[in-house]
């Protein structure tokens, strides 16, 4: 290239070389404005993604107000990845035990309103050698966690103390789903749930995908509160759960609702006041 180009001009001509290259002489100025503004985006994607580890591209560019297909572009293009938590495998429940009676309600059932199906279900957290118990109470339509315990031992007490945490705050939901581990087929909670109403719903035996919510709910948690060891003590990892919860219940957006699960449920709660006052929600 350099010995095709004649020196007729000196070497610092930008015309000249503009006119043997045979384009114009602002194309040597230009510089495309794409690269630069991808760059803008990724440091707008790194902070969405520190803030929310979770993350994919379909909450950042809800969180951003950008387009998802741009944001996977950029992220793809500079090759940003959200971690994932590899997936431990659960622990059997209840191997010999005969399948309970209590059956699905919720399967093909259409979930429509507040407070008509929670899901239950806890996970455990290791922690020094041992163990902590999670119990997490979710309404399916808002999927917000309405109640939730933490215990050293899983056991009846755990899910009924998240249970009765639950009902504290909030009115009786129809029905109470859980899948068939020994402490949901506990008889005093049966009873509970009894004394309050409440239409109990189990997921078939061995068939965790019934209980998709809280299993997806776990997965997301786990994530974002970081290794529980990271805690010092158990007084530190009980707020660092309660902050986390609060984060996903006020902060987190859910990709189905297009916004945090309590603020869908405030959105709920407002409409009869607002079209009693004439509001459009």
């Amino acid at each position: 290239m350099a010995a095709a180009i004649k020196q007729s001009a000196p070497p610092d001509s930008k015309t000249e070389l503009a006119r043997q290259l045979g384009i114009s002489r602002s194309a040597l100025y230009y510089q495309p404005k794409l690269p630069a503004k991808d760059l803008a985006l990724k440091a707008e994607i790194e902070k969405v993604m520190t803030a929310h580890k979770s993350y994919g591209h379909k909450r950042i560019a809800i969180h951003l107000g950008i387009n998802k297909k741009r944001i996977r572009r950029v992220m793809r293009l500079f090759s940003l990845k959200v971690k994932r938590k590899r997936k431990q495998p659960r622990k059997p429940r209840d191997l010999g035990q005969a399948p309970m009676a209590i059956p699905n309600l919720i399967l093909g059932l259409t979930i429509s309103a507040l407070h008509q199906v929670w899901v239950n279900d806890f996970t455990y957290l290791p922690y020094f050698g041992k163990f902590v118990y999670l119990a997490t109470v979710e309404d399916v339509f808002t999927r917000q966690v309405v109640g939730w315990a933490v215990l050293t031992k899983h056991n009846a007490n755990l899910i009924t103390l998240a249970l009765l945490d639950a009902l504290s705050r909030n009115p009786a939901p129809e029905i109470n789903h859980s899948d068939q581990g020994s402490e949901y087929r506990d008889k005093e909670y049966l009873n509970l749930l009894e004394s309050f109403n409440i239409k109990p719903s189990m997921s078939a035996k061995a068939s965790p995908w019934q209980n998709g919510h809280q299993e997806s709910f776990y997965s997301g948690f786990k994530l974002e509160l970081g290794h529980p060891e990271i805690y010092p003590d158990l007084g530190q990892l009980y707020e660092a759960i309660a902050a986390q919860i609060h984060y996903y219940n006020n902060q987190r957006i859910h990709t189905a609702l297009k916004c945090p699960p309590a603020v869908f449920a405030q959105r709920l709660n407002c409409q009869p006041a607002c079209r009693q006052a004439g509001i459009s929600n």
